[in-house]
């Protein structure tokens, strides 16, 4: 039963990554959400409900424009896909509860906010401070615990003692998105932080190697990876956790 609601949860999914790549494209801008309707980047030709179908449309269009052919980057299939599976993940996961929604609001907005920091090498204020308040407030209400709050006060100042320390390195963008991941993931946010810097060291590598000590000007939007780990750690984080507790034990 829990696959098929995870099933019926992927096509809203993937119309809530529709609405995402417009939050991603327009609020760096400063521009509404809402109005206009979708145009072409390139002509600012309006795009017909036929060509706005996620993920078919961009395949039956072979990632071009109707009207002027340019290019539309496949970034945009990418984030209705993965956004449509973290939400039937979440249903999967927690069945249709409250918990599945908070779930689902908090990955759309990882989602978002990797799409924006890869584009721009931010991370929005208007998306992780609200987020942040908003989670904290859900999970105490259906989890009553003060482990959501310690979890955001602990993922935020430890980036931001990072931050001190090396501001070159972090901004304070992910800072505060540390605090709307410790809202969400309480005492599994170790796991979550832990395996977001695991996964940059990789690209980081690569950067040094190419480059060298130039690699150190280089700006590594940090919080796709803060995403990564934390959605590890929302699906799999206390099962991580315990195994790692355990295996101390021995």
């Amino acid at each position: 039963m829990g696959f098929a609601f995870a099933a019926l949860a992927f096509a809203p999914g993937l119309a809530l990554g529709s609405f995402l790549n417009v939050v991603a494209a327009r609020l760096p801008l400063k521009r509404s959400v809402v109005r206009p309707a979708s145009a072409c980047m390139g002509c600012g030709t309006q795009i017909a409900w036929y060509d706005n179908v996620p993920l078919v449309s961009w395949a039956l269009l072979r990632g071009r424009c109707r009207s002027c052919g340019v290019a539309i980057s496949a970034v945009y299939p990418a984030v209705e896909l993965a956004t449509a599976l973290l939400v039937a993940g979440c249903v999967w996961k927690f069945g249709l509860s409250a918990e599945a929604a908070v779930a689902s609001a908090f990955c759309a907005a990882l989602v978002a906010v990797s799409a924006i920091d890869l584009a721009h090498r931010i991370v929005p204020n208007r998306i992780v401070v609200p987020g942040a308040a908003a989670i904290l407030v859900a999970q105490t209400a259906i989890h009553p615990s003060p482990e959501w709050a310690l979890g955001a006060l602990g993922a935020s100042g430890f980036l931001f003692a990072a931050a001190v320390v090396y501001p070159a390195g972090m901004g304070m963008g992910d800072v505060k998105l540390a605090l709307m991941l410790g809202a969400m993931l309480g005492r599994t946010t170790p796991v979550g932080m832990l395996i977001g810097m695991l996964a940059a060291i990789v690209p980081s590598i690569v950067l040094f190697a190419r480059h060298g000590a130039a690699a150190r000007k280089m700006g590594l939007p940090f919080a796709p990876f803060l995403a990564f780990g934390a959605v590890v750690a929302l699906f799999a984080g206390h099962a991580l956790l315990h195994g790692y507790l355990t295996l101390l034990q021995h």
